[in-house]
Order: C-alpha cells, then structure tokens, then sequence
C-alpha cells in the first residue's frame, strides 16, 4: 500500500432503444417523450419504485467511506503495510474526534443507498465508517468511541474467524447489530474474489451471509470485497445472491454497476486528523 492510500469507484450507463422509422406518428412521439424523460430514471417492476440509472448516480457527490482494520498499537519493527492498517487507539480517538468537532455526521449503507438511488437527502456532513475482518479491537474500541460521538459504522465480517483469538464472538456482532450498527459480509475466508471458481461463491458469499444472518436476525444485503478488489464476474454473482451494494477500495466506481463498486478510503495508522480530512475531501470530490 501506498502512504496514502485512495479508494477508487465508478459505475455505468443503460441504453434506451428505439425503431422510429417503424412507428406510426402517434406512436413515433410517444416514444421519443419516452427517451427523453427517463434519461435519469430507471422503474423497478419488483415495487414500483423509480431508481436512479448508473449515470445519476455517478453524478451525485460522493460521500466519504472510511476504512479500518485493526485498532491497536503498533508492536515492534511493524512494516510499513502493517502501518497502513493498524491505527493505535489515541490515533484513531483522534481522528474521530475531528469529525465530531467538524460537524460530520454518520450515515448507514441503507441510508447510501436510498440517497444514489432515489436522491433521499442525507444530514449535512456525512460520512461512512467502515471495518473490515472482524477484530475484537473494533467492538473494544471502536464501538464505545464511536458511542461517545453518537456515530454508528458497518461491521464486514469475515466468519472462518468468529469466536477465534483476536476476533469478535457471536455475542459481540450480536450486540453490535442489537446497538444499531450494520453488520455486513466480508467472506468466509477472505479469498480474492478474482480467483473464485463456480463452487466458492455460495461457500464464500452464501453460506457466510446465511452465518451472519443466523446471529443477527436481520438480513445481510451488503458486501466488502477482500483486498478491497474486485472484477465484472462477481458482480452478478453478488446480485444472485441478494447482495444490493458492494463496496471496494482499487478502482474508480464502474460505469454500468456503481452500486457494486463503490469508493472506500483506507486511513493508514500514522496520519493524522488534519491529514485524514484532507485525504478525505481530495477523494472524494466530484
């Protein structure tokens, strides 16, 4: 990983088609009424629900999604990888302090959702904050500080690890999702997605989900992509299995699925408040 470290994400147009010349008048006017008021707009059949098409989305402003792992200090000789995701606990006290003194204000993915698709309005400031894997250090930690600011954040959880050493038990994600925040799925395993075959999808994204949702009571619509990359293959994996946004760190957002690619920011451990804001707002401007 680079010192700083910016997430990337883009996403995708639908075409309209039309047969003019084979249409009657009245018909032939319908149509081009047709094409040019839903440029922006796409009707799900499923609720009846208008959606905004990928290029809406794309347009609207981004909004922050921050990105952690371990919450701990550093122990000794740690590389230079380990530096960008292992925040020490004052640093990471810090840079939430910062949001809370610069009026942010903590968003969920449903929230994220509704704002690409429908253009809900969100609070002013706002932001995501984003863990990924699963560590004890993020209930031990993250939580309560997050609890001193009224934040809430989203939970990817990679689930070969529950109840293990460093990892979060069944009782704390519970508790997580019961306290309001968002659990969500990071694999079984944590395997590149790009290296999945046919068979590994419903270990990796099913079965995991299924775990999840067996803890939680509540279902797991959202998904982080191990390594933060991702490929087209798995978007329509993702879709199959209900999944309705994944989130990555490597590219901009895909023009025809931004919804499965949307933008993350790392924060490496040795920056600082004012560093992170800054990183923040030069990622994700439009």
């Amino acid at each position: 990983m680079k010192k700083i470290t910016l997430s990337f994400f883009s996403a995708g147009l639908c075409l309209l088609m039309s047969c003019h010349s084979q249409l009657s008048q009245p018909d032939a006017e319908k149509a081009a009424n047709d094409t040019t008021k839903t440029k922006e707009q796409t009707l799900t059949a499923k609720d009846n629900v208008v959606l905004a098409d990928a290029a809406t989305i794309l347009s609207r402003t981004q909004v922050p999604v921050l990105c952690y792992h371990q919450i701990r200090e550093w122990r000794s000789r740690e590389t230079r990888l380990a530096k960008d995701v292992v925040v020490p606990p004052a640093r990471f006290k810090s840079q939430l302090q910062i949001l809370a003194d610069s009026g942010y204000h903590t968003i969920l993915p449903d929230d994220l959702y509704n704002y690409l698709t429908k253009g809900t309005a969100l609070p002013s400031k706002p932001i995501m904050l984003t863990y990924d894997d699963g560590d004890v250090d993020q209930y031990n930690i993250a939580a309560p500080e997050m609890a001193k600011h009224g934040f809430k954040g989203v939970f990817f959880i990679m689930t070969i690890s529950t109840g293990r050493s460093i990892y979060m038990s069944e009782d704390q994600i519970k508790k997580l999702s019961d306290d309001g925040h968002v659990i969500a799925s990071h694999t079984w395993d944590h395997k590149d997605v790009r290296k999945y075959t046919e068979a590994d999808w419903d270990k990796e994204i099913t079965e995991s989900c299924k775990q999840l949702e067996t803890i939680t009571g509540k279902p797991v619509k959202y998904f982080a992509y191990p390594f933060g990359v991702w490929n087209q293959q798995a978007i329509p994996e993702l879709k199959k299995r209900n999944i309705t946004a994944a989130f990555q760190l490597s590219t901009k957002m895909d023009e025809t699925d931004p919804l499965y690619t949307i933008r993350r920011m790392i924060v490496p451990g040795d920056w600082s408040p004012a560093l992170m804001i800054g990183a923040m707002k030069k990622t994700f401007k439009n």
